[in-house]
């Protein structure tokens, strides 16, 4: 089918505009007025090290408290298989007036070497402005490429995959001892097609585990197989509602599921515009639908097979802030005809600047488990427990972790050094 057209080359006009716009915009400082050295703080999901070594022109600080150019940048994964990167440079001191929004885009042909040099050069662009009002303005020379100076085009461009982007993946891994033995492998699948308005997913996994463990010249073996298949439709309807289907399908011998398969409808609804997911984020999201299980074992409830409707509601808050990060997730689930037979699953993320250097970090999930309809009759055997070949019963499952980190020293050192 053949695409609609588009206009390029996207990125290198949106650079010329950027560049023309803070020519225009940025306050230049009079000749008698003293200029600053940049010192630059930089907060990311990616190489600093790089960063630095290819950025020498400015004085990398190591505290956003001893900087006087902020960059922070925020990551989400994209419809072609990248991430979306969104560079947020913020001024203090002199360059208090200047401030600036640029974004990154890698796809999933990308190797590791070309994002990072491509964050970097958009880096660069971004400190434009900064360098132009520091002692390095009259040390500046740049040009544009014909491609940011050409015409404007319509032009024809077919993709000849829609839009589609495919994985294919596979894992072994072998470990012993002197007592145990485990191998597994697992082999998947995955299609991913992504539009402003539509989202179509699917995963097909294959996962074998196999242990032996020897004890008192007795040996215990076990074997668990995980099937499973997944799919969802979603589509856009505005800048704050979704709405959706997901189904899937699975066996799993660790669970006593020998074949199920459910269909569940969504929708959801974001507090915030899309367009401020890389900031900010509020989300409810409500599933209702249908699940069948056939048992491998006769469960606790003597069943062999039911069907069951339920519905979840979850809720979602994640913050990305120059002074730390906040997520958090809440979902409860019930099903219809038995409100007793429910769980709910609390999970919490938080990292803060507290000080100069100082860092904390705090993480915890609580969930409480009412919904096992799938154990099986009878009590969990030796070879049960110390092979976790089966599911074991349980009220609750709780987790909590914190961590500190202090930093101290010079902070002014650009210097990269690699050897050993």
């Amino acid at each position: 089918m053949r695409q609609p057209k588009i206009k390029l080359p996207l990125l290198e006009i949106a650079n010329v505009f950027y560049f023309t716009f803070f020519l225009a915009t940025v306050p230049i400082f009079s000749q008698g007025e003293k200029k600053e050295d940049i010192k630059l703080f930089t907060e990311c999901n990616c190489e600093k090290s790089y960063v630095k070594q290819e950025i020498n022109f400015v004085n990398h600080v190591r505290d956003q408290g001893l900087a006087n150019v902020t960059l922070f940048i925020y990551d989400i994964a994209n419809g072609s298989g990248g991430r979306t990167f969104m560079l947020e440079f913020k001024g203090a001191a002199t360059y208090e007036d200047l401030s600036g929004k640029l974004s990154f885009e890698s796809t999933a042909n990308m190797t590791s070497d070309e994002v990072r040099k491509g964050l970097v050069d958009k880096i660069k662009l971004g400190l434009l402005p900064f360098v132009l009002n520091s002692d390095l303005a009259d040390n500046v020379t740049y040009s544009i490429n014909k491609a940011g100076m050409g015409q404007i085009q319509d032009i024809d461009f077919d993709d000849p995959w829609n839009n589609w982007i495919f994985e294919i993946y596979g894992e072994a891994e072998l470990s012993k001892e002197s007592s145990r033995k485990e191998f597994e492998y697992e082999i998947g699948f995955e299609s991913d097609r992504v539009t402003e308005k539509w989202r179509i997913r699917t995963d097909l996994q294959m996962n074998q585990f196999n242990s032996e463990f020897v004890r008192e010249n007795e040996t215990f073996t076990s074997e668990r197989f995980r099937y499973s298949g997944d799919a969802s439709i979603v589509r856009s309807l505005n800048d704050h509602w979704s709405a959706g289907i997901f189904a899937g399908a699975r066996h799993n011998t660790f669970t006593n599921i020998d074949f199920s398969y459910y269909v569940n409808p969504a929708i959801e609804y974001n507090i915030f515009p899309y367009r401020e997911v890389l900031r900010r984020e509020i989300v409810f999201a409500y599933k209702i639908g249908y699940l069948h299980n056939d048992y491998i074992e006769t469960t606790i409830f003597a069943k062999d097979e039911e069907g069951i409707f339920r519905h979840s509601m979850d809720v979602q808050i994640r913050y990305r802030q120059p002074w730390g990060n906040i997520y958090s997730r809440l979902r409860g689930s019930t099903f219809l005809d038995d409100f007793d037979r429910n769980r709910v699953q609390l999970y919490g993320r938080f990292s803060v600047r507290l000080f100069k250097g100082l860092a904390a970090r705090f993480s915890g999930n609580f969930e409480i488990i009412r919904d096992q309809i799938n154990l099986p009759a009878g009590d969990a055997s030796i070879e049960d427990v110390l092979l976790q070949q089966k599911q074991i019963a349980t009220d609750f499952e709780l987790g909590f972790s914190v961590g500190l980190s202090y930093t101290f020293g010079s902070a002014f050192n650009n210097i990269i050094n690699t050897r050993l």
